[in-house]
């Protein structure tokens, strides 16, 4: 049984930086990709970044590029979402998700992951 918990959301005003971070236990001996997605309010989840098992690959979507940082500490289990100059259009829920597939080829939409995070919220707002 997978389970993957996110911390670190919570309330920034715009320009300001949070750090999110998701870790994963069970099936711990396996290689998989994993990402974050987000889901603001009457809109549909979006993915935000992903990384290979090895951080070879990396992708973000256009929005965060050159904000978002994401990484990886496959002994923890942990991967970790820097998100700096944060703006109102960042507000939603952010999950994190597992894709026991694949190792090194990232998929950008969520009918690629099986395993979620329960979200948590990000809101940017003076």
């Amino acid at each position: 049984q997978v389970q993957l918990v996110e911390s670190g959301g919570g309330l920034v005003q715009p320009g300001g930086s949070l750090r999110l971070s998701c870790t994963a236990s069970g099936r711990t001996g396996d290689s998989y990709v994993m990402g974050w997605f987000r889901q603001a309010t009457g809109m549909e989840r979006e993915f935000v970044a992903g990384i290979s098992w090895t951080g070879a690959r990396i992708i973000y979507t256009d929005s965060v590029k050159g904000r978002f940082t994401i990484s990886r500490d496959v002994a923890k289990n942990t991967i970790l979402l820097q998100m700096n100059s944060l703006k109102s259009e960042d507000t939603a829920v952010y999950y994190c998700a597992a894709d026991f597939k694949r190792s090194e080829a990232v998929i950008t939409t969520q009918w690629g992951y099986d395993h979620w995070g329960q979200g948590t919220q990000v809101t940017v707002s003076s």
